[in-house]
């Protein structure tokens, strides 16, 4: 044991690193996800009171781990229906208890593919994922979504209670499930950069904790490019946050934006990490996203921009995900600045065909910008205020009606 107290934050450091790790040790060792769950919550809390005081211990993951393990086998010895139904198998927890802590690997990508499973929805996966592998509590993740405490817990209670048979997936199904996984970081990630709701543009506790579990995820899986690419792009893009908004909390367009508010660290760390993955080849769409938010990042001024190149990258981003109407819109403003509005709005008619984005904001709102590049002001802000309706972000909604009330002026 350490002799010396320590700070409550090194101990909660600590804490969040270790909480996957014992959690999916102990669920290799036993199943019963949800029971594991309640044990490592209470081994954490024990740790949280204790370690401040006394010392942090030599092996905190063995000792979180023990604690855990212990907590589960008086459960299970105390489940009267339990033990009736399992008499054959009486003295297994009692053996299991005496084994010393399996944490010779570090279990943390089996509690990834667990939360990731195909079985729960992808809002479950993203809920359960920030609970076992990120530790917010469900207060913590109802108020970062936007859902109602009770909801999120609900959530997660199923959640939990479906994956009590999952473990580590055949190596055949490892590949689709590690997919799935980067893509529920993507999605923590990016309701943080850019909330879909609510009065706040960002939600900085969410994207900043993709970022620390991509790069766990990263550490786990090294030789993965696109795991290299998500991280990247999450650091390319999370170094423009502090320059989003104006200091009264109001969205400011890039074009716009103060570029020396961005983080030139996590810039240099973004473009060292793209260029050390794009050369591997099988370009996949995470490293093409994060070469265009290079190409942004680099950039001194707007008119600085690349846009012939971001041009040409959307073109392969479209050939690698060819089903992605995001994608498809982006493109078409980046047309815009080489080849001119009116390509780009012929565009925009075709986009508006496809039911996935006919009555999003993002639509209507790129429509009004190209209206307003062709000068053509009044039918601009007619859509602007359109787009407006259709978004239920506040900052959003400020910000498309001011452009529409500017125009009308």
């Amino acid at each position: 044991m350490a002799e010396q107290p320590v700070a409550g934050r090194a101990v909660e450091d600590l804490l969040r690193e270790c909480a996957p790790q014992v959690l999916g040790a102990l669920v290799r060792r036993h199943g019963m996800f949800d029971a594991c769950e309640d044990a490592v919550q209470e081994a954490l809390l024990a740790a949280a009171l204790q370690w401040p005081k006394d010392g942090i211990p030599d092996n905190p993951r063995g000792w979180l781990l023990t604690v855990a393990n212990r907590r589960l086998v008086d459960e299970i010895r105390s489940d009267e229906a339990r033990r009736r139904r399992e008499d054959a198998d009486a003295a297994t927890p009692a053996e299991a208890a005496q084994r010393p802590p399996e944490l010779d690997r570090d279990d943390s990508l089996l509690l990834l593919f667990m939360c990731c499973h195909p079985s729960l929805s992808r809002p479950s996966r993203v809920a359960l994922t920030l609970r076992a592998v990120g530790g917010l509590t469900t207060a913590q993740i109802a108020a970062a979504l936007l859902v109602p405490e009770a909801t999120m817990a609900q959530r997660i209670s199923r959640a939990k209670q479906s994956l009590k048979a999952s473990g580590m997936p055949p190596d055949a199904e490892r590949a689709a499930r590690l997919a799935e996984v980067r893509h529920v970081l993507y999605l923590i990630f990016n309701e943080g950069y850019t909330s879909t709701s609510g009065p706040d543009l960002t939600a900085p506790e969410l994207s900043s904790e993709a970022i620390r579990l991509t790069r766990m995820l990263h550490g786990l899986v090294p030789d993965d490019a696109e795991t290299a690419g998500l991280l990247a792009l999450m650091l390319l893009t999370d170094a423009r946050r502090r320059a989003r908004t104006s200091p009264s909390g109001e969205l400011v367009p890039l074009d716009e934006q103060d570029r020396s508010l961005w983080d030139k660290a996590l810039i240099a760390e973004g473009v060292d990490l793209l260029s050390r993955t794009l050369p591997r080849g099988q370009v996949g769409p995470y490293q093409l996203q994060a070469a265009i938010a290079a190409v942004h990042d680099e950039a001194a001024t707007p008119d600085a921009t690349d846009w012939p190149q971001i041009l040409a990258l959307y073109d392969l981003l479209g050939r690698t995900d060819p089903d992605n109407p995001m994608v498809a819109l982006n493109r078409a403003v980046a047309v815009a600045k080489v080849l001119g509005p009116s390509e780009a709005l012929a565009l925009l008619d075709d986009l508006a065909e496809d039911k996935r984005l006919k009555d999003h904001h993002r639509l209507l709102a790129a429509r009004a910008h190209l209206l307003e590049l062709q000068g053509n002001r009044a039918e601009a802000a007619e859509t602007y205020r359109a787009a407006a309706r259709r978004t239920t972000s506040t900052p959003e909604h400020r910000h498309l009606t001011n452009r529409a009330d500017r125009l009308s002026e």
